[in-house]
């Protein structure tokens, strides 16, 4: 996928759903761990070296693994390269925990799962589609499965 750089720049200047400074050590063989500062904003997890602004890099957090490795390390791995594996050393096993957490949440496939869900409980309940106000109830991009109908806007 391809990002115009001066938009991920712009990006990672916005506030941070979670930010510290972590160990890294990236995917390739004879990577050594670096202290970064890791910083969490929407589902993009970027990574600073600790004395400067502009993001070294950037992980785009789809289709990816999130992994606990040990008390205080967490990894990320990507489904289509699995040998793409980043590591990232908490300083402690709750911080780790939260970073694993935090990082599940901010995918665009756990937000959608969510939305479908509450969508269905609230219809459920109300007998109403709540998306029905926003005219995009029909998009497939919020069907439980592309195969399956709409939610029926008969009552």
């Amino acid at each position: 996928m391809r990002f115009n750089e001066k938009e991920l720049v712009s990006l990672s200047r916005q506030p941070s759903e979670r930010a510290a400074e972590l160990g890294m050590r990236g995917p390739k063989k004879g990577d050594v761990v670096k202290k970064r500062l890791v910083k969490l904003v929407v589902n993009f997890l970027f990574y600073f070296r600790t004395d400067e602004e502009e993001p070294l890099g950037a992980l785009l957090l789809e289709q990816c693994r999130v992994e606990r490795e040990d008390d205080q390390v967490f990894s990320i791995a990507f489904l289509d390269e699995a040998e793409r594996k980043y590591l990232f050393e908490c300083d402690s096993e709750e911080q780790c925990l939260e970073w694993i957490d935090s990082i599940i949440k901010a995918s665009y496939e756990f937000m959608r799962k969510n939305l479908i869900f509450y969508r269905t409980e609230i219809h459920r309940l109300t007998g109403k589609d709540p998306l029905e106000q926003y005219g995009i109830s029909d998009e497939t991009r919020f069907q439980v499965n592309s195969a399956l109908q709409p939610i029926s806007k008969e009552t």
